[in-house]
């Protein structure tokens, strides 16, 4: 046989494979670096990096050896110099001396590797601009990278530093800067010589105190200190006037910063600390804020001075040792949510709480003593004679107060109809507020359209409704709709053009599922649809709800609770007790919204 003597090849492919591919990297992929500057080998699986990459703008390339001179299209020593060289993901224990070869890199990423050190060679690159080497196994910042005078960007997160260069402070362009998820114990005062750093990063790490120098870091925009052990903070920290953004949860502090100069401050986050007491002249400094986080701490007062905040939008107290809250705070007009699980309140009762931030907001306004009455007047009051009072004298109203209060309450009067006279003071008071509850209607009064461009609060429960009229979609103002107690199966369909709609409450009716209307109401922040006979939960539909906080739906005939509720992460109140479903079983409803949606989350089949 012709073979006879000779052995076969056992890999024809690997016999004219070329040398450089076997090392993972393939000449196209190099030649394509010589043009475009940019050479991306992550998540090859290397564990060294060939030589040729290292020489990739010294060598001649092996496919040009034998190329004319007259071939334009391969004129390989018109290269680009290596600007972009990415090397992550890989499982690579050292980097060559020889990266120094690359003088115009400017972007270097070797996150996700196995290094435990970098090369000296490293302080070559003056025009890197972009350093990262996060997920390693550095156990210091090597002093080679703080002669990297250009750098604007260095991660360094999740490794093992122990300790960080005073040589630091020599990186004065930098302005992302992120050592969390380490093991470090103190930070060098050489920090605070870092003027151009907008967002410092040390979470996750061992700090039981922050060098006073950090105060002199004045372009600092976000500062995260979470999961440390700080029990106190430097007086110089309130001397950052562009700090917009400070996170300082789950550490050991007893007290809040007092930050006089931190004149743009946005958000404050305290969460999981010690902080047993707010005073006013922490409150006083922090005009600007919008969050204010002070969850899980043992804070058992909150001071009037809170409404120094004028621009609050969210306060967070959850599980604190607060009995009540100052009746100022509902007056911070820009507030939209107030979180108080796991409160032992007192003075405010339970079921005002779970109505949400609105209601809540209007209970502490309605307990604020009122020093200046404003003074009677009859102007615009065409009805009613000498006595002032509409509707008949038995019955009836004064029209004053009407006026005044721009409320018209007629409830629990067994009635059918509200008289023609009421109706006129209302609509010349221009009325935003209507109780007809606890009466006899079975629909609504054909004068409240009189109401129509300007009602937005109405109350129509224990009536005897069965059907809703269509014509309650012709309030577009409408904010607040009570209809609980009565008989309805079905909300109109052309109720979805109620778009202010922020409350509604269905509670002790007859639905078997919750009108699709209400799916279409984007502001809606509250649902009350507790004891009904509801079987299903539309978690897409609450999904489309972007401002729902506060979901009742106890007692109903809710057969499965399904995992996809558990993305509806705006709600901050969930209700489902007294349901037919086995799981989530009591114990996990006992826990809270939070660890609710967690859980059902967590049972999402991916």
């Amino acid at each position: 046989m012709a073979t006879r003597g000779r052995k076969p090849f056992a890999n024809r492919k690997a016999a004219f494979q070329n040398p450089t591919e076997e090392k993972g990297v393939h000449p196209t992929i190099l030649k394509q670096a010589r043009k475009t500057g940019q050479l991306n080998l992550s998540g090859r699986n290397l564990s060294t990096v060939p030589d040729t990459v290292w020489r990739l703008n010294l060598d001649v390339p092996e496919e040009a050896r034998d190329v004319s001179l007259d071939n334009t299209d391969e004129r390989w020593w018109e290269q680009t110099e290596l600007t972009k060289l990415i090397l992550a993901s890989n499982l690579l224990t050292e980097i060559s001396q020889e990266i120094s070869n690359f003088q115009a890199l400017s972007v270097l990423d070797i996150h996700d590797n196995r290094l435990e050190s970098l090369p000296q060679s490293i302080r070559e690159l003056e025009n890197l601009v972009k350093l990262d080497v996060s997920r390693n196994k550095l156990k210091e910042l090597p002093e080679s990278v703080t002669y990297l005078r250009n750098l604007r960007s260095l991660h360094v997160e999740y490794n093992e530093l122990v300790r960080v260069s005073e040589g630091i402070g020599h990186l004065d362009k930098l302005e992302d800067l992120d050592l969390s998820n380490n093991q470090l114990s103190e930070l060098p005062p050489q920090v605070g010589h870092l003027y151009h750093v907008l967002k410092f990063n040390v979470s996750n790490n061992r700090l039981s105190s922050l060098p006073p120098e950090i105060g002199s870091m004045n372009a600092l925009k976000c500062l995260d200190v979470t999961h440390n052990q700080l029990t106190h903070l430097p007086e110089d920290l309130g001397n950052l006037p562009n700090l917009e953004q400070l996170y300082l949860r789950h550490n050991q502090l007893s007290g809040i910063p007092l930050l006089k100069n931190c004149k743009n401050l946005k958000e404050i986050h305290l969460g999981n600390n010690q902080i047993r007491k707010i005073t006013a002249e922490h409150l006083q400094h922090l005009e600007s804020v919008t969050v204010l986080d002070i969850r899980d701490n043992k804070i058992s007062e909150l001071p009037e001075e809170i409404t120094c905040l004028s621009g609050l939008q969210r306060l967070d107290l959850t599980n604190n040792d607060l009995t009540g809250l100052p009746f100022v705070l509902g007056t911070i007009t820009s507030l939209k949510s107030i979180v108080l699980d796991g409160n032992p309140m007192k003075s405010i009762r339970r079921d005002i709480i779970m109505r949400g931030t609105v209601e809540l907001k209007k209970y502490l306004c309605s307990r604020i003593e009122d020093p200046q009455p404003v003074e009677p007047t009859n102007k615009g009051i065409q009805n009613g004679g000498d006595t002032g009072i509409v509707g008949g004298s038995g019955e009836g109203l004064k029209a004053h107060d009407i006026q005044q209060s721009k409320s018209l309450d007629y409830s629990n009067k067994k009635a059918t109809a509200v008289p023609d006279d009421i109706w006129e003071v209302a609509m010349k008071a221009g009325v935003t507020s209507v109780n007809l509850s606890k009466n006899q209607f079975t629909d609504l009064p054909s004068n409240l359209i009189l109401l129509e461009s300007t009602l937005k609060e109405f109350n129509f429960g224990f009536n005897k409704l069965t059907k809703l009229n269509p014509d309650i979609s012709l309030f577009l103002r409408l904010t607040t709709l009570d209809l609980r107690n009565n008989g309805l199966s079905d909300l109109p369909r052309d109720m979805e053009s109620l778009q202010d709609m922020r409350e509604i409450v269905l509670s002790c009716n007859r639905f078997t599922t919750l009108p699709s209307s209400l799916y279409e109401m984007k502001k809606l922040e509250i649902i009350f649809a507790d004891n009904n006979k509801i079987t299903t939960i539309d978690a897409a539909g609450f999904k489309n709800l972007p401002m729902l906080a506060t979901l009742d739906l106890q007692n109903n005939n809710i057969d499965q609770v399904p995992p996809e509720l558990g993305n509806c992460t705006q709600i901050k109140s969930l209700l489902l007790n007294g349901n037919a479903f086995r799981n989530p079983r009591p114990a996990i409803l006992t826990k809270g919204t939070l660890a609710l949606l967690e859980y059902l989350r967590s049972r999402i089949v991916s």
